[in-house]
Formats: structure tokens, sequence, C-alpha cells
């Protein structure tokens, strides 16, 4: 019997149960990639990521990353909690702050810090993202899979970042937590662009410390609504510098997951040169996988 060590981390929450877990295999030398996406439907969860040598100089190591069904170029709470549990088991140490991953979009950069309460908070940065607008035909087919109408002058985009989102804005936090958008026209509109799926956002009132309130929505991977996505979140950081929407802060907080009874929150910061994303993250189940 082969025991392979395996931990579950809650990422961009500090309290458990309340973000978004991920499965990890801190050491899946040996494993093929059929058993990989065996443990991944296995373990259920939206990821499983499996963590392997890098191949390429400057990698402090390398991440295969498997839904249920399918594997991922890259992803976001996989990144932060792969990164969180690595670091806890001392397998890996910053460098200047600094750890880096590789993975199928190349190398992407994490930003280890301690906040001023005391946590640690994980940043990766976003994958260059490759943006396309929508046209009016795809904006009509949005508003109708949404049943719900998008903010007028802010047109969607498809946004590549590795996985593929349709990013849209809709007119207040209130507006994303109502929506009830069709998921099985939305599941046949993704598997015909190729998207990972939909992510909606809109603006808090000045009493939340949250800017925007996230939703994503994947059902053409099995996932229904997304508890609180980092690669979604990026994607809007992304959009919101490809708008120019001036209102946006460089640096604010990013809440998800509420209409799913978690409550996530993420760190977006956006500059010219690059987006970071980031969380605190929290290890639930730590043990090992038999095999």
């Amino acid at each position: 019997m082969t025991r392979l060590p395996f931990k579950t981390i809650d990422v961009f929450t500090s309290v458990p149960f309340k973000g978004n877990p991920v499965a990890v295999v801190l050491d899946a030398r040996g494993l093929s990639a059929e058993q990989m996406q065996q443990i991944a439907r296995w373990t259920n969860l939206s990821e499983t990521t499996f963590v392997i040598p890098p191949t390429v100089a400057g990698a402090d190591y390398r991440l295969r990353i498997f839904t249920p069904g399918a594997e991922l170029p890259f992803a976001g709470h996989p990144t932060v909690g792969t990164a969180h549990a690595l670091l806890e088991a001392g397998v890996i140490r910053p460098k200047g702050g600094v750890v880096v991953q590789e993975c199928g979009t190349g190398l992407v950069k994490l930003k280890i810090e301690q906040g001023n309460d005391g946590r640690q908070w994980i940043s990766f940065e976003l994958p260059a993202p490759k943006i396309t607008p929508l046209d009016g035909e795809q904006r009509q087919e949005l508003e109708a899979i949404l049943g719900a109408p998008l903010e007028r002058g802010s047109a969607p985009c498809l946004i590549d970042v590795g996985a593929r989102w349709v990013i849209a804005r809709l007119p207040t936090a209130r507006a994303v937590l109502d929506a009830e958008p069709d998921l099985n026209r939305m599941k046949l509109a993704d598997q015909k662009g190729r998207h990972t799926g939909v992510v909606i956002f809109g603006r808090h009132g000045p009493d939340k410390q949250a800017l925007i309130e996230v939703r994503a929505f994947a059902p053409a991977h099995g996932i229904n609504e997304d508890p609180v996505c980092g690669s979604g979140n990026g994607a809007v950081a992304a959009y919101l510098r490809h708008t120019a929407q001036a209102e946006f802060e460089s640096v604010f907080l990013a809440t998800q997951g509420q209409k799913l009874g978690r409550a996530g929150v993420l760190r977006l910061s956006i500059s010219p040169d690059a987006i970071h994303v980031g969380g605190n993250a929290v290890t639930c189940v730590d043990g090992y996988l038999a095999l």
C-alpha cells in the first residue's frame, strides 16, 4: 500500500468551511494522469491538485489541476490552496516573499505576506489575459440566460486566463445575489463557445467593506455555482482594467459565496503591469491517501 500526503484546504477564508475547498496531493510522483483523474473524481471537489517536481528553472514545484471531469491549465483557488499546503508542510519556502508555481499556463508567481491581522495572505499574479468583447447577439443571449439586465455601458467580455470566463457587470451587488440564471441554457452556450463559465459582479453600497459581490457559474464543467473563484475574480479585475472603469480602486476586496452559505473574501490588486488575486487559507483535513 502506498500512502500519499494529502490535505484539504479551505481557500479565500480564515474560517473553516466558509471558503472553497481544494484537495491537495503533496507528492504525486509516480501517479499517472489517469490515476490523478480517478482521484479527482473520487474527491468530487471542484478541483484536486497534484504536486510534482518542476521542469522549468526557477519554479519551486509543478502543479497539475483536475476537476472531476478534466485537467485545467490554471485555476485560482487551487493555486492559493496548494501553496498554503506546501508552506504549512515545509515542502517549500518563500524566497524574498515569493514562491513560483509551474502549471499548464507557465510560471505563476505567488506573494506570501503577513497581514495586519496576523493572517497569512497568498496572492497569485494572474496570467496575461486575452480579452474578446461579446457582440450584440451574444450580449442578448447572455442577458436571457441570466434573466437580469446588465449594467448599461458595460459590455460583457470573454476573459481568457487559462480558464475562459465570460464577465458581465450587473447594476448592483443585490442584483447579483438575486440573479437566477438558466443553467441548462448557459451550459449549452458555454459548450458552444468553449467557455469555462460565466462570472457576474456588481458594486456594493458604501456600508460594506468589500467593493463588489461576485458569483461564478460553470455548469459545462459540472459546477453549477463555484463558491469562491480565484480565476473568476481575477478575470473581473482584468475586465475592470480593460474597460477603464475609474470608479474602482487599485486595491479592493471582493466577496463571494453568500448564496451557497459561504463567506469568501478576496483581495484584488490592479496595476498597468499586473493583476494579483489574494486571500487567506485554512487546513481542514491533514492526512494520507492510501493507494
